[in-house]
């Protein structure tokens, strides 16, 4: 009985941790380089919940053929490459900020840089 939900809910159960793990990284952590890793992994999160939510068994593409009459939503997916390409602009701007921030205050600790 478990073992069959945990194998049905599989997707959605990775995604829920992997979020979990994010945000923990996002909170707790007081590098920005941390900070900005569980940024990426919690859209990761995101993505594989939007092409688990995607799939079906027995889906086809949404091409009209006659014999078919299960089909795949195509809108997730889209969305999913639409935010692959804003995550990873976001982390690379992310990144050049981190550098600047370093130059300048010598540090990445949050704290001391709220301090500062």
């Amino acid at each position: 009985m478990i073992l069959e939900f945990i194998a049905v809910n599989f997707p959605y159960l990775v995604s829920v941790s992997l979020l979990l793990v994010g945000l923990y990284a996002m909170i707790v952590r007081r590098n920005l380089i941390k900070k900005i890793m569980g940024l990426n992994i919690l859209s990761t999160s995101v993505f594989l919940y939007l092409i688990s939510v995607a799939y079906k068994e027995g889906g086809a593409p949404p091409i009209r053929v006659s014999e078919v009459e299960v089909y795949v939503n195509p809108l997730p997916h889209a969305l999913v490459l639409t935010g692959i390409v804003v995550a990873l602009a976001l982390t690379s701007f992310a990144l050049v900020l981190t550098i600047k921030i370093y130059k300048e205050y010598g540090t990445l600790d949050s704290d001391k840089l709220m301090d500062l």
